[in-house]
């Protein structure tokens, strides 16, 4: 999404997912857990079996240390490499190992919005829309759609918004215009998605952006002063 928090992984192709083996998802499993910012105390609170129906765990390893075995397939921008907030690791590399849990990789300086957003991934893949792991990017490149449409749908949202509330949290920037489109219903449903209909999707995704430039000036009063601001846009309109 931006530098402090990385998202969610690139997506596994078919042929790197055959090549990935039961050893190599070990060798992330067997990383040492980790407790940075405030993610032990998050994690205890939350009930996942409740919110989400699952008894699913969340593990955390250490970012720098996921990164040098070299097995994210990473697409990574060299200022995400430099090891700042954190990433949820596909499930698909765990799951031979350790089945039981969900991972994310994060960094010791990672912050309290970061970690929300990555633990709303969580959330939304046990509880929310459960789309299958990588489904984003290939579709928002088959269509032309910017990938941050269909990496964060509305039920990502309403999990990153009761995170919030329940943690205390200021959002920075960009999930301030995440959790402002959701407010305004203007998020694509995870079952739209699913569903892959090309012509929902480009409508819903255009009346995004249309949304977005309409309530610009509103928008960027709203994150003008919030960590990962990167200047008016409603300037350069």
């Amino acid at each position: 999404f931006k530098q402090c928090h990385l998202g969610k992984e690139d997506e596994l192709s078919p042929k790197e997912m055959d090549d990935f083996t039961a050893e190599m998802s070990s060798l992330i499993t067997d990383l040492p857990a980790v407790w940075y910012g405030r993610s032990r105390e998050m994690v205890d609170k939350l009930d996942i079996k409740t919110l989400t129906g699952t008894s699913a765990g969340i593990r955390f390893v250490d970012l720098k240390a996921y990164q040098s075995l070299n097995l994210s397939g990473d697409r990574s921008t060299a200022e995400e490499k430099s090891g700042a907030g954190g990433i949820l690791i596909n499930v698909l590399k765990t799951k031979p190992s350790d089945p039981d849990n969900l991972y994310m990789a994060i960094s010791p300086d990672i912050g309290d919005s970061a970690l929300i957003h990555q633990l709303a991934h969580v959330l939304d893949y046990l509880g929310g829309s459960r789309l299958a792991p990588g489904i984003a990017k290939p579709l928002s490149f088959e269509l032309g759609l910017p990938s941050e449409h269909l990496e964060h749908p509305h039920e990502f949202a309403y999990w990153l918004d009761y995170l919030r509330k329940e943690f205390d949290v200021q959002l920075d920037a960009d999930d301030s215009i995440v959790d402002f489109l959701f407010e305004n219903q203007m998020l694509i449903k995870g079952l739209d998605i699913e569903k892959q209909d090309q012509t929902v999707l480009k409508m819903k995704s255009e009346q995004m952006m249309r949304f977005l430039s309409e309530r610009s000036g509103e928008i960027d009063a709203l994150i003008c002063e919030l960590p990962g601001y990167i200047g008016s846009r409603v300037k350069k309109d």
